[in-house]
């Protein structure tokens, strides 16, 4: 079990970085651009590992597929374009909102009143400070979050169709092909530079492969809770994360905040984990 816990932080932390590492490059690259190059690196290795077939599939099994592939590309498009506009562990405290809400709708007992509060106190907590939040910023985040609970909805459908890897795959190839025309129409100079493509496969790695790596093996060996309870550290590790590399810093208001977000998905997790049995590894709650 601690060898899992340490590849679900692992998973944290590789996603973190890679979003601050991403912004760190979007005065030359621009988020669109970045968000391409890393969805094109996941579609490359992915590709190759799970090797994913044509055949043997239905009409259904497409188009619940390609509703999960234009729901996870979305939460990657619209989360970059939310750190270009507010800082990562803001942006990350947003998204979070969305497989927050997902975890409060499902369960039935009265004491998860009490998170959704909590939650909805950090919400306005971070929106309590005129002029503290760009707004675009922050519409671009709650629609990755809502991505995200769109996600995690579409995972146990998505994976009863389509065996191991395949989807994650198929995800990154049509998020490759779909935005190549717009990137390169916008961007296109800049994968001149070959440091770019470099840049994009770093990102790629972080903010992709390693982390579906990851979370995979750790979701063998962990329960499914106490990953959920992990996976609540998000927010405060895109905060750390931003500090240490783009030296961003949040105001005490929002530090509250994100621990109201943390706190609210915490405790209705360990709720629902005790009134119920813990969900399959399908129905986990993973990182974009």
């Amino acid at each position: 079990m601690r060898k899992a816990i340490v590849m679900t932080l692992g998973a944290i932390v590789s996603v973190q970085i890679g979003s601050a590492f991403a912004k760190s490059l979007f005065p030359v690259a621009g988020p669109l651009a970045m968000a391409w190059l890393r969805v094109t690196t996941g579609a490359v290795i992915m590709a190759v590992v799970a090797r994913p077939r044509i055949q043997g599939h239905s009409r259904r099994d497409w188009l619940v597929l390609l509703g999960y592939a234009t729901t996870l590309v979305t939460m990657n498009v619209s989360f970059y374009q939310a750190i270009s506009h507010i800082p990562v562990g803001l942006a990350v405290t947003i998204e979070f909102l969305g497989p927050l809400g997902v975890a409060i709708a499902k369960s039935r007992g009265v004491r998860d009143l009490v998170w959704a509060g909590l939650a909805a106190a950090g919400v306005a907590l971070l929106g309590g400070v005129p002029g503290s939040l760009n707004w675009a910023g922050v519409g671009f985040a709650l629609l990755a979050g809502g991505c995200w609970a769109a996600y995690i909805l579409l995972v146990p459908h998505v994976g009863r169709r389509w065996g191991g890897a395949q989807p994650v795959a198929w995800a990154n190839i049509f998020g490759c092909v779909a935005l190549v025309v717009p990137v390169l129409t916008l961007h296109g100079a800049v994968f001149a530079q070959p440091w770019v493509w470099a840049a994009g496969f770093g990102l790629g790695l972080l903010g992709s492969v390693f982390p579906y790596a990851l979370e995979l093996a750790a979701l063998q060996r962990l329960d499914q809770r106490v990953f959920s309870v992990l996976m609540s550290l998000e927010p405060a590790m895109g905060a750390l994360a931003a500090l240490v590399i783009l030296g961003e810093r949040l105001a005490v208001t929002d530090l509250v905040a994100m621990g109201c977000v943390i706190a609210a998905s915490v405790g209705v997790t360990l709720t629902a984990g005790s009134a119920r049995p813990p969900n399959t590894a399908d129905d986990a709650v993973t990182v974009e």
